[in-house]
């Protein structure tokens, strides 16, 4: 007669006639197991494995050591329903379950996660919004200075050499504007002068008591008409020159000093900014805050010294190049200018082909391109 294996009387399960389990008396061993555990014992040191009426192997019930009564050891069985559990332990590793509560199975592998769909309204929404965050701060910070309640950063020598820049600018230009007034008068004077040599030469053939009188007169307007041409072109020279120096050389150095002078004042406005929170508390909600702001004000330093530095570099070359071009056109036209009261026609003849100046023939059209070729 086989000998029986000891079985343990709470593990066997109760099967009815029909095969189903019996729950009244699977409640009450699972009552009387609760009773007879520790109060310590937590769940996670028991384990109950239940099987179905057809596998062959009965169920059993581990739990962990705990100081009580002796029982006798109980057999380690795995069963296959715990085999099932522990590989849909293995696989939930590979589960990802977002905010929405839905699973999401997962390769193993590296993770990439794609960018966020950009959406254009919000993009321009928030350029709108730094914009006016930025204007509030610099208009706020030119109300203050104007009133005297703001404190503002002043580079001391290159303010100076603006300032100089300016008055300089406001001089040629009075210059230049007289340079025109003289070139207008001149032109009159010249075509007068050439209607009326024209006059006395026509009165030369017509009358003829007075015949080398009119013709003396009429060949001393001519020259003074030529002579007259040759110094209006030596003029209008000097003036597109100046011209050029002051309305484009001069104004894009103007044009850096006002970008400079606009991130002078964001500079100003976020070191303001930055000191007011510094001298605030600090806590939570002022940290970010003022790192956020410490960020902004070092990347409106960084722009300001750049700026700084533009000016600075424009504003030696523009000093040279000012005094090499004003220097040939005040000898150009200063030379022009004794030679033609001087009656000098040679001279100012020679003073344009110093200075490359052609002149363009009264009532002669410029050539096209074909006869250029």
């Amino acid at each position: 007669m086989a000998q029986e294996s000891p079985k343990n009387s709470a593990a066997e399960i109760p099967v009815t006639s029909n095969g189903e389990v019996d729950d009244s008396r699977e409640h009450g061993f699972n009552r009387d197991l609760k009773h007879s555990l520790p109060s310590g014992l937590g769940l996670s040191e028991t384990q109950i494995t239940s099987h179905g009426f057809d596998n062959t192997k009965e169920g059993v019930i581990e739990a962990g050591a705990f100081q009580g009564s002796p029982a006798p050891p109980l057999p380690s069985v795995m069963s296959a329903s715990r085999v099932a559990a522990s590989r849909l332990a293995q696989q939930g590793s590979d589960l990802i379950v977002p905010a929405g509560g839905q699973r999401t199975q997962t390769k193993s592998g590296p993770v990439i996660l794609a960018d966020e769909i950009k959406n254009p309204a919000m993009e321009k929404l928030e350029l709108v919004r730094k914009w006016s965050l930025n204007t509030y701060k610099c208009t706020r910070q030119i109300i203050s200075e104007k009133l005297g309640r703001g404190s503002r950063t002043v580079d001391l020598e290159l303010e100076a050499q603006i300032d100089i820049l300016r008055d300089n600018k406001k001089k040629y230009e009075n210059i230049l504007k007289l340079a025109q007034t003289l070139s207008t008068q001149l032109f009159q004077m010249v075509h007068t002068q050439r209607q009326l040599g024209d006059a006395f030469a026509d009165l030369s053939l017509k009358s003829l008591e007075l015949h080398e009188e009119f013709g003396y007169n009429a060949d001393t307007q001519k020259l003074l008409a030529k002579n007259g041409e040759t110094l209006l072109g030596a003029i209008n020279f000097f003036i597109a020159s100046v011209n050029t120096l002051v309305n484009k050389t001069i104004e894009d150095t103007l044009m850096t000093v006002k970008q400079y002078e606009s991130a002078r004042i964001e500079y100003d406005a976020y070191r303001t900014d930055l000191e007011e929170l510094n001298l605030g508390p600090r806590d939570a909600n002022t940290l970010p805050k003022i790192e956020q702001s410490q960020h902004l004000f070092q990347a409106h330093k960084e722009k300001y010294d750049k700026m700084r530095n533009d000016v600075s570099v424009k504003l030696k070359f523009l000093e040279e190049n000012k005094v090499k071009v004003l220097h040939n056109q005040l000898v150009l036209f200063h030379n022009a200018i004794a030679a033609y009261f001087a009656g000098n026609q040679k001279q100012l003849e020679q003073t344009l082909k110093q200075f490359h100046i052609k002149l363009k023939t009264p009532g002669v059209d410029a050539p096209s391109w074909l006869e250029e070729q």
